[in-house]
């Protein structure tokens, strides 16, 4: 017998977009209209849960009050206050799952995954303990602390003169410096990270910093958050301009990818990366010898590390050659990718990322009932 449709409910704020299209996504299966239960209501103790429903947490950016509560700031661009953020939303996560759990309810995120793909630091580790291909980094699992400048300073001299610095609870490029040592005594920052008498700020312009002492003065600033140190490896390019990947993992299988490109270190999209052509970036692995399925496998086999999850973006990056690949980050909320539809052979094909969660979600609900009643 099969079990009615499922009653999905978002913890999100209403006007996020990615809260949005997964309501959209929701209707246009023709299901039960799905409900939001909003992260204001949760922060100040209501759950509302009922028996039977299929619960997503979702972001809780986007909205003004929420970051306040988070981390005692409502200005987003505001760069300080992520280790409070992550103390608090991984706090109230555990609080919704336990709620979800006690009324009956089934979860398509986990807390304990969350936990870990929110601190790169973890993170990283996790991918290293399974064999995944990811940059070197002393701060892996959090074997190394850099409490500020001269930390950093000692690390790359000591065999990592260019190094990716990010925030450890981090995200959106907040927070992240691309260093390099430029020669004997001098060192330079690239990053979208404003300076000023009233602290740190992201903007949505790249700029450069030259000096060490401009460089280990942003570096001191971000260290109370927390940092997260990995070497800068050189990647391949696409018209001149430096290429990743965002892939997104569905229930297990690489569902859909976007090419980014830019001529700046960082490819973040809001900070002036263009999407670049994939046909273009899959005919340049296989032409140099490479395998892009093999490059899709290395996602989903990040995206393995977090089982209890269903959805990641996998940020892949290509090496010069396009040959080898390596997994920068895993991103819990890294769907935001509109109009974007499947991969050709993945399941997926017509469809964008929210819709192919809820197909995902009904195809394993299906794969219960066949199990319930053999």
């Amino acid at each position: 017998m099969r079990a009615e449709p499922p009653r999905f409910v978002v913890v999100g704020n209403p006007d996020n977009r990615r809260t949005t299209y997964f309501l959209d996504a929701v209707r246009a299966a023709g299901l039960p209209g799905a409900r939001v239960l909003p992260w204001l209501d949760v922060l100040h103790g209501s759950d509302g849960f009922r028996p039977g429903e299929t619960v997503r947490i979702d972001s809780p950016g986007e909205n003004a009050e929420v970051e306040r509560i988070l981390r005692d700031t409502d200005d987003p661009a505001r760069v300080e206050g992520s280790a409070l953020w992550y103390a608090r939303f991984t706090g109230a996560v555990r609080e919704v799952a336990e709620t979800a759990r006690a009324a009956g309810c089934r979860l398509l995120d986990d807390p304990d995954d969350l936990a870990v793909l929110f601190d790169k630091r973890r993170c990283h580790e996790r991918l290293a303990g399974a064999g995944v291909p990811v940059p070197q980094s002393p701060t892996s699992g959090g074997r190394v602390a850099v409490r500020g400048w001269d930390d950093l300073r000692e690390l790359m001299q000591d065999g990592l003169p260019r190094v990716f610095v990010k925030l450890a609870h981090g995200s959106s490029a907040s927070g992240v410096l691309a260093v390099e040592r430029a020669g004997p005594g001098r060192v330079r920052a690239t990053t979208s990270v404003e300076g000023t008498p009233h602290g740190l700020f992201n903007s949505l312009r790249v700029r450069r910093y030259g000096s060490e002492r401009a460089v280990g003065a942003l570096v001191d600033a971000l260290a109370p958050d927390g940092l997260h140190v990995e070497q800068w490896l050189p990647k391949a390019s696409l018209d001149g301009r430096v290429a990743d990947l965002r892939v997104v993992v569905v229930g297990g299988r690489a569902s859909h990818a976007v090419v980014r490109t830019s001529t700046s270190p960082m490819t973040n999209l809001h900070l002036g990366g263009a999407r670049g052509d994939l046909d273009r970036v899959r005919a340049a692995v296989e032409r140099a010898g490479g395998s892009w399925a093999g490059a899709l496998e290395i996602c989903e086999r990040a995206a393995a590390c977090f089982p209890g999850t269903r959805c990641v973006g996998v940020d892949l990056l290509p090496g010069i050659g396009w040959r080898r690949f390596a997994v920068a980050e895993v991103n819990a909320f890294g769907d935001l990718l509109p109009g974007l539809t499947g991969l050709p052979g993945s399941g997926f094909e017509g469809l964008d990322t929210y819709a192919a969660q809820v197909a995902e979600t009904l195809r394993g609900r299906g794969s219960e009932d066949d199990r319930a009643t053999a």
